[in-house]
């Protein structure tokens, strides 16, 4: 039979029913996966049940709050009337930002501090993980891989104690240090010129443990056969490394990248914020601790709300363009 005379699929369907007398009743694919959906929520009922309450967390204190900063950016809270009561100011907010005469510094400082943070924080732990990753002696690597966890832990006031304990100008390592060799004590927390570079030096001191485990965990799926192919074709660990540790990792690099580039207007307030002083504040004051002062010091909280909209904006923008340029240069990218 040729395919012009062959019945289709739906009229054989018919006759196939009209011969045996069955009812045959046409389904879209749409209500075939609603059917085939509702079917899984019933057999899986009960761990949807439990789940209620992590999404009823979710929803209260997390996406709530985030609905009420939207609008919260848009009015002029007043504390006794509430957020929904208080009166609409449109896009006041953002314009008293850029206005502000400290805004330009401000963002500079914050993008400064924020690249300095993801250039010198990045290829370090990448470095120790392949360190840790090639490691023969499983006891000391597990010391030290606990030893470099452990700051981690730390909060940042205990990190400034570390840091004033080792700079301090009256008690500090490093001045003691310097006045048994007959040089002078210098004022390293109080000297603009080193503000950053203790505070660099503090954060990855601090993270490059914990940066550290995401990438062994990308390690440790990297089959061994491949090394062992490497090293009997003679390649040696530096090869090893750029054919096929790098590249093996490359998406969880790529990952890494775009997330912390979302981060760049978020220059780490909480520690800055322990660290600076008012002889340091041309090179320290950041974002975060301007709305810390003009937002919450001043009780503008509308302002600082709209800061925070602000940054999320941007971050969210620079992750969809980091990921664009990942897909198109290197085909790995977030989604």
């Amino acid at each position: 039979m040729s395919e012009a005379k062959r019945p289709s699929a739906g009229k054989t369907a018919v006759v196939t029913a009209a011969v045996t007398g069955s009812a045959v009743t046409a389904e879209s694919p749409g209500g075939v996966l609603k059917k085939s959906l509702w079917k899984r929520i019933q057999q899986h009922r009960t761990l949807y049940l439990l789940f209620i309450p992590v999404l009823a967390y979710f929803l209260v204190f997390k996406y709530w709050p985030i609905l009420l900063a939207w609008v919260v950016a848009f009015k002029e809270l007043q504390l006794g009337s509430g957020v929904f009561e208080s009166p609409w100011v449109g896009l006041q907010n953002f314009k008293d930002i850029f206005l502000s005469p400290d805004i330009p510094t401000v963002i500079r400082n914050t993008i400064e501090i924020s690249v300095l943070r993801l250039v010198c924080g990045f290829l370090p732990p990448i470095i120790l993980a392949i360190m840790f990753h090639d490691m023969a002696t499983r006891r000391l690597k597990r010391w030290l891989q606990t030893l470099v966890y452990i700051p981690h832990f730390f909060s940042w006031v205990i990190v400034f104690g570390v840091v004033f304990g080792f700079f301090s100008v009256g008690s500090g390592f490093v001045n003691n240090m310097l006045a048994s060799f007959g040089f002078d004590r210098h004022e390293f927390l109080l000297d603009s010129s080193w503000f950053r570079p203790i505070l660099i030096g503090s954060a990855l001191w601090k993270e490059i443990g914990w940066s550290t485990i995401i990438y062994l965990a990308a390690l440790s799926t990297v089959d061994s056969q491949l090394y062992e192919a490497a090293v009997i074709d003679g390649a040696g660990p530096l090869k090893r490394m750029r054919h096929i540790t790098l590249p093996s990792i490359m998406p969880v690099v790529t990952f890494v990248l775009c997330i912390n580039l979302g981060f760049l207007l978020n220059a780490g307030g909480e520690q800055i914020l322990l660290f600076y002083n008012d002889a340091v504040l041309d090179k320290a004051d950041v974002i975060d601790t301007w709305v810390y002062r003009e937002g919450l010091a001043r009780l503008q909280f509308s302002l600082a709300t709209a800061v925070g909209l602000f940054q999320s904006v941007i971050g969210l923008a620079l992750v969809v363009i980091c990921n664009y340029f990942a897909k198109k240069i290197s085909g790995r990218g977030i989604w």
